[in-house]
């Protein structure tokens, strides 16, 4: 009697689990840009500040030291939203390689379930054709002991 394998469940397991897995992953990418694009917008906010702040007319008397000090952090400000945007684009490249393979995962354990279902399916059809066979055998005896008696 044919009995369903041990393997296609372990295999639908372990397929279930890459694709908690890379969704855990992806998660945690979106959530990295979303990190980064509030970021940039700060960054994008101090440097405007900044900018309004030297263009006022009592910065003017500010000294040579306090403006070059300004110029210069606003210089890092550009610096960083710049490092920030090239951050955000990783960032982006990896959620859509996450997305991927997150799909061909997806794929990967309708596959194992179907070669599951299969394998089940094979199983009780075995059994059924098993019992029919039973079933014409005794139906064969009882009419071969009708007709001896």
């Amino acid at each position: 009697m044919r009995q369903a394998r041990n393997c296609w469940p372990a295999l639908v397991k372990k397929a279930q689990d890459e694709v908690t897995h890379l969704q855990t992953e992806l998660a945690a990418a979106l959530a990295r840009v979303d990190q980064l694009n509030a970021s940039h917008q700060r960054l994008c906010r101090l440097y405007d500040e900044y900018r309004l702040k030297e263009q006022q007319p009592q910065i003017q008397f500010m000294g040579m030291q306090a403006s070059m000090n300004q110029r210069q952090f606003m210089a890092q400000l550009l610096n960083l939203q710049q490092r920030v945007v090239l951050d955000i684009s990783r960032a982006n490249t990896l959620v859509a390689q996450l997305r991927k393979r997150r799909v061909l995962a997806e794929v990967e354990l309708q596959k194992m379930r179907a070669l599951e279902e299969q394998d089940l399916l094979a199983v009780r059809q075995d059994l059924q054709k098993r019992e029919q066979r039973q079933m014409d055998e005794l139906g064969v005896r009882q009419f071969n002991l009708r007709l001896q008696s």
